[in-house]
């Protein structure tokens, strides 16, 4: 399964895009296939969004969580974004490309080429929620 984060900062006064970069890049891999996108919010620059896809499992679920914690343990982000932090979590359950011009005949819900199965779905949300929980919570403000 695909996990997505989608996780959005804002920058404190003053500081980058580069400043955050720094700050945020990750100095160790997942051991897994894991891209992340960035993206700078156009009606707000100062906002970053982290939009990341990762091949996780439940087997490998717990050690993708301990390596981000050991990243931003070891590079905080305190100094360069406000506390304020939004996290989304998800499953990748369908890729659809709508590229060509023209009509485009429906299809079923798929990713690459292997058809949703929205059973495992349920149950890898659960599961997620269950990992997750620690994230999902909102900090409390000062």
């Amino acid at each position: 399964m695909i996990a997505v984060a989608i996780v959005r900062r804002r920058l404190r006064e003053g500081k980058t895009y580069d400043d955050f970069r720094k700050a945020w890049y990750h100095e160790t891999g997942f051991g897994t296939s894991n891209r992340m996108m960035t993206l700078l919010n156009v009606a707000d620059p100062r906002e970053v969004i982290v939009i990341g896809l990762t091949e996780a499992s439940p087997e490998n679920a717990p050690s993708l969580l301990a390596i981000d914690a050991a990243e931003r343990g070891a590079n905080p982000l305190d100094d360069v974004i406000e506390p304020a932090i939004d996290r989304t979590f998800g499953i990748l359950v369908a890729e659809d490309d709508f590229s060509q011009s023209g009509p485009v005949p429906y299809q079923p819900a798929a990713v690459g080429t292997a058809k949703t199965d929205f059973d495992e779905v349920q149950r890898l949300l659960e599961l997620g929620a269950s990992l997750l929980a620690p994230y999902l919570e909102k900090p409390a403000t000062p």
